[in-house]
């Protein structure tokens, strides 16, 4: 089976695993806000270590691929491609909300009866980074900027039940009160729940560039402009 490392740093969590097909051999993380760059490096050594130990060798290197803050994305993906030129292997990326709808969907189990699942990332005030799936992780939506009201996911909303999670989905819970919302607390994009995921796409040789990858931040979401800006922009034109 392949020997891939898995990198996810993507939030506030940095987290790194070791896995050999669908077994971990090795995993840790930290939950600390903004410590990717200080621990990541750290993470490495360890699972490399390890994996000497068993004398194998690493066939790949996962990484998450976003959207998700800026930094964190980063410095994971610099990590990933300076191990995947090192090592000569192939880079594979993996999306966040991806990751996040798995995780929610392993947690359900059968549970949830055919609803759908929507992973939400913050970005700021009250907008989010999200997608939604299906319980078999067929995409629905894919990943969009959005501003969360009311009526943001109605349409789905309307036809059946829509899990929430991810660390924007508390801002859903102040504005959408049907009764087909639910919300699942405590589901972070972790590098150990990314195993089946990357052993999917290395099978499949859904590789990336290792010189030109880059993460996935989506759009910038449209800026609005103070009235006063606006005003004194007026007044300059006319003189």
């Amino acid at each position: 089976m392949a020997c891939i490392l898995n990198i996810e740093t993507s939030t506030e969590v940095c987290s790194a695993a070791l896995s050999d097909g669908l077994d971990i051999l090795f995993e840790t993380t930290s939950y600390e806000s903004h410590s990717q760059a200080s621990l990541l490096g750290v993470y490495v050594e360890r699972a490399l270590e390890v994996m000497k130990g068993i004398g194998r060798k690493l066939d790949a290197v996962a990484v998450s691929s976003g959207p998700g803050s800026y930094t964190g994305l980063r410095i994971g993906v610099s990590v990933a491609k300076g191990l995947c030129f090192g090592f000569g292997i192939p880079l594979i990326g993996i999306p966040t909300l991806e990751l996040l709808a798995l995780t929610a969907i392993n947690r359900d189990g059968d549970t949830n009866g055919g609803g759908l699942y929507c992973p939400m990332l913050d970005a700021r005030r009250m907008e989010v980074y999200a997608a939604i799936y299906r319980s078999d992780l067929s995409v629905v939506r894919p990943a969009s900027a959005d501003i969360v009201t009311a009526d943001t996911y109605s349409k789905w909303l309307q036809a059946t039940s829509v899990c929430f999670f991810g660390n924007g989905s508390s801002k859903c819970k102040a504005v959408i009160d049907s009764p087909n919302a639910r919300f699942m607390d405590e589901v972070y994009p972790l590098a150990i729940n990314m195993a089946p995921l990357a052993l999917q796409r290395f099978e499949e040789a859904k590789f990336e560039d290792v010189a030109y990858f880059e993460p996935f931040y989506l759009k910038e979401f449209q800026a609005t402009i103070a009235k006063n800006k606006v005003l004194n922009e007026a007044l300059r034109k006319n003189g």
